[in-house]
């Protein structure tokens, strides 16, 4: 084995625990909030209006400045944008252990938006140092550390806040995000950042991408994947709650049902990767879109907490398959000078979707059942599936090409 090819693997298997443990204190922190709110004081029955805006406001911010921090990652490193994100983010957990309203919760929460970054970063890292032939299931493999940490984070986090209360759920979120970033100090490497422009402001990087079709309609679809999953996910802590008929114990029964959504992200994304290099990304994105919104939408006719775990693991299974064929295509479409900036701009989709979607969630909340939006989240994603699937054949025949071919 060559070094070079020692060194990538090395460089996998640390960011791999980096967002491992990114996704954990994440996922013990944020999806919890909504519960966290009748803390702070807020009403039942304007709890879901209030969990959409928490849940957006990081977002909002968040879609501003990921462009940016893609910029700086090209122009100075991606790895000096890892420790920037991680030592910021370890200082806004343990700061959210601290508020005592909810205006207070969207300020901290509009602060994470802006320090975020540490996954896209990664993922950067992982997608210039990979070979090509192995670059979908390398990044197959980062999604599966960011599934590893949305099981670990959401059991560790019910626990801590059963046992010791919320606030501590987010002070032990920020150790293990810092703990991340102190391994990413201490072991990963990266060669000089190729050139890049001096000055790389967001409109110029956009314009270049949108003259790259592909790129365009990946980050439309990245867009419209974190809108529909952040129309319900704010939601569901609150309709585990209604489906146990109590508030009490709902944040450990929560923490496992996310838990069983990362056990199948773990499962179905390295094989999703491998599917993709054999079949092409494209075509196992389509099919995954159709499945996941299929999946999801029959959640409308689900009473029971037993048979919502179930279908929410079934839709784990195929939603794993959308964001790593994504950022694969992403990549066979950008230069390696354009690669931090290229996953700011996805970084930025996934913002902006995941800004909208809790905002239009929350507002159906307050009106329609949250069987209606499960319909709506899913019908969105069908419509999405299907309208790759009528794209013209000759339009996809590039990017559905599998690596294997493009090497040789």
């Amino acid at each position: 084995m060559s070094p070079e090819l020692e060194q990538w693997k090395r460089t996998l298997w640390i960011l791999w625990g980096g967002v491992l443990l990114c996704s954990a204190s994440y996922t013990m922190a944020v999806p919890f909030l909504p519960l966290f709110l009748f803390d702070l004081g807020v009403e039942e029955s304007e709890v879901n209006l209030w969990a959409g805006a928490v849940h957006s406001s990081a977002f909002l911010v968040g879609a501003v400045m990921a462009p940016l921090w893609g910029s700086l990652a090209d122009k100075y490193g991606k790895r000096k944008m890892v420790i920037r994100a991680g030592i910021s983010l370890a200082f806004i957990y343990g700061l959210i252990a601290f508020v005592q309203t909810p205006w207070q919760l969207i300020i901290v929460r509009m602060l994470h938006g802006l320090v975020g970054g540490f996954v896209p970063a990664s993922m950067a890292i992982v997608a210039s140092s990979a070979p090509g032939v192995k670059l979908g299931w390398s990044l197959g493999m980062m999604q599966a550390g960011t599934m590893t940490g949305g099981i670990l984070g959401p059991l560790m986090g019910g626990l801590l806040a059963v046992w010791f209360g919320q606030r501590a759920s987010f002070v032990v979120a920020a150790v293990l995000i810092l703990l991340a970033t102190i391994a990413v100090i201490i072991w990963v490497k990266e060669g000089a950042a190729p050139s890049a422009p001096k000055e790389s402001k967001f409109w110029r990087d956009l314009k270049e991408a949108l003259q790259d079709g592909a790129l365009t309609r990946m980050l439309i679809l990245l867009l419209v994947f974190q809108l529909s999953l952040n129309m319900i996910q704010p939601l569901l802590t609150l309709h585990i709650a209604n489906l146990q008929g109590d508030l009490s114990g709902a944040v450990l029964t929560s923490g496992f049902v996310f838990a069983l959504i990362g056990i199948a992200g773990i499962i179905a994304s390295p094989f999703w990767g491998r599917v993709g290099e054999q079949r092409g990304f494209a075509l196992v994105l389509t099919f995954c879109f159709i499945v996941s919104g299929g999946v999801v939408a029959t959640q409308y006719f689900v009473q029971d907490l037993w048979l919502f775990t179930l279908v929410q693991f079934v839709f784990g299974l195929f939603m794993a398959g959308i964001v790593p064929n994504i950022n694969t295509l992403v990549v066979q479409h950008t230069s390696e000078s354009f690669r931090g900036r290229s996953f700011g701009l996805t970084t930025s989709a996934n913002q902006m979707g995941a800004m909208i979607g809790p905002l239009i969630g929350g507002g159906l909340g307050f009106f329609l059942d949250i069987h209606w939006i499960f319909v709506t989240t899913g019908l969105i994603m069908v419509v999405a599936g299907l309208s790759m699937f009528l794209q013209r054949k000759s339009s996809w025949q590039e990017v559905s090409q599998p690596l294997q071919q493009k090497e040789n």
